[in-house]
């Protein structure tokens, strides 16, 4: 028999530490605090996991900046569009179909998941629709892909841009605003050295290399010793709205639960429009 789903309302009191819940079931006097995942596969044992149950619970002071709805086009896997529902944003998955029909008029922005044009070619043919949504008002924020020297990467964005193999592997590499005054950094959140620090793994990959004087690089970064790389984080107007490609690791640091990454992409999603 399958076991019994139990949902237990919590109420948590704001604070400043980042701190950590733990679940615990008494049976019987026999207590236990054990997450269990089973790992099934055709061409494997199956395995059972035990973990602590033990979820992190990390403050964020956030501002959306008025952005509620973002539409959501996977990629090869990751789960930015998870950590935006736990920051308050309302994130719906956008299939190919529905791009390609320019039915993204309600979102406030769409973004599209790790190496979305590398895993689902079909989408080349929706980047009409993406760029009209964009025209009319709409942001599209596009992760990092990958462009193979056998197979470059197709135009992706309104104007040139090529997309290198640049990264910063240190997760505590500078991040100095090329302008200190952009709004991507200073609204609605201001960010300060703070909200570069804790991150996890690298600050990012595949950073474009050329782009198009069309294009504004927001940040300069590099890892010791190297020389300063300015592809991780570039913004073009198109029409009303705004196109991004970015080579910053959100998907590592959301799911990480580091605070200043949220807020940089809310500033991102927030970008002011025309719309």
């Amino acid at each position: 028999a399958e076991a019994p789903e139990i949902a237990v309302p919590i109420t948590l009191t704001a604070g400043p530490e980042r701190g950590a819940l733990t679940a615990e079931v008494d049976v019987g006097g026999a207590k236990s605090s054990f997450d269990r995942t089973v790992i099934a596969h055709p061409h494997l044992p199956e395995r059972t996991i035990l973990r602590p149950a033990t979820l992190d619970v990390v403050p964020v002071a956030l501002d959306r900046g008025g952005v509620s709805r973002i539409g959501y086009l996977a990629g090869s896997g990751d789960e930015v569009g998870a950590g935006l529902r736990d920051l308050g944003y309302a994130v719906e998955p956008v299939d190919v179909g529905a791009a390609r029909s320019g039915s993204l008029a309600r979102y406030d922005a769409v973004i599209l998941g790790i190496r979305a044009f590398n895993t689902r070619p079909e989408l080349f043919a929706a980047r009409g629709a993406l760029l009209d949504y964009v025209a009319r008002g709409g942001r599209v924020i596009v992760q990092y892909n990958t462009s193979p020297e056998r197979a470059p990467l197709a135009p992706i964005g309104p104007s040139p841009l090529v997309v290198g193999r640049g990264r910063v592997t240190e997760q505590d590499a500078p991040m100095t605003p090329i302008d200190p005054s952009d709004p991507v950094v200073t609204s609605p959140n201001r960010l300060d050295a703070a909200d570069y620090a804790g991150w996890v793994q690298e600050r990012g990959l595949y950073f474009a290399e050329t782009w198009d004087p069309a294009y504004r690089p927001v940040f300069r970064t590099s890892d010791t010793g190297e020389e300063p790389l300015e592809g991780s984080l570039l913004l073009a107007r198109h029409g009303e709205g705004v196109f991004v490609y970015t080579g910053l690791a959100f998907f590592r640091q959301l799911p990480a639960g580091v605070p200043g990454a949220a807020r940089l992409l809310a500033n991102v999603l927030a970008i002011e429009t025309g719309k």
